[in-house]
């Protein structure tokens, strides 16, 4: 039963980081960009001005995921797709300024709703400023609206599985660990060594 057990842990540790390690790669690259404070090179804003847009009642009066929901489909229209970073309500002017994200690339849609037309700017990022957004997102703020576009559900989906893939990869590979008596000392001197390393640091950081 241990030799089985063994043997099954073992092969969904190969597997399971295997399945991980284009993930791992992408989120220990991007670690360098965001410590380091490089993104990729922005290049020129190219902007363009749509009119003659369908009316839509009740836009600036909705809130949250309704408004994502409610501006997705002058979005279709437009051509934008992406992520809903943001929406800002300018009441005064009746515009709502959209922040369209791509890995790589950010479009920004000015809305006007009495005139019903819309100003549509767009900009590359690069690929650094990509890896930087993957890293980041879904994320913390306006969790109320984060994932509104198919890919970015799907990453948020993939992101958590990847942490919980660490997860098992670190028990189950402490387990192979304790089953080889022989690299038993060597492991002993590691983890030990990482306990110290780690607590030391949090013990400075948090004096």
């Amino acid at each position: 039963m241990a030799k089985r057990l063994y043997v099954i842990t073992r092969d969904l540790h190969l597997y399971v980081s295997l399945f991980l390690s284009p993930f791992i790669l992408l989120f220990a690259i991007s670690v360098f960009f965001l410590l380091h404070g490089r993104s990729g090179r922005e290049q020129a804003v190219q902007s363009a001005v749509i009119s003659d847009l369908p009316a839509v009642d009740g836009l600036e009066r909705l809130s949250g995921r309704d408004q994502v929901n409610g501006v997705r489909p002058l979005l279709d229209r437009l051509g934008v797709s992406g992520e809903i970073n943001f929406i800002r309500r300018i009441p005064k002017d009746h515009r709502l300024v959209i922040a369209v994200m791509i890995p790589g690339r950010e479009t920004t849609v000015d809305l006007n709703l009495p005139q019903r037309s819309a100003t549509i700017s767009q900009r590359n990022t690069g690929l650094a400023d990509a890896l930087n957004y993957l890293h980041k997102m879904p994320g913390p703020h306006n969790v109320n609206i984060r994932g509104n576009s198919f890919y970015m559900g799907a990453w948020r989906w993939l992101a958590d599985a990847s942490a919980y893939g660490v997860l098992f990869l670190t028990f189950s590979g402490v387990y192979l660990w304790t089953a080889l008596r022989a690299e038993r000392r060597v492991g002993i001197v590691l983890l030990s060594t990482g306990a110290i390393s780690f607590f030391g640091l949090i013990y400075a950081i948090s004096r």
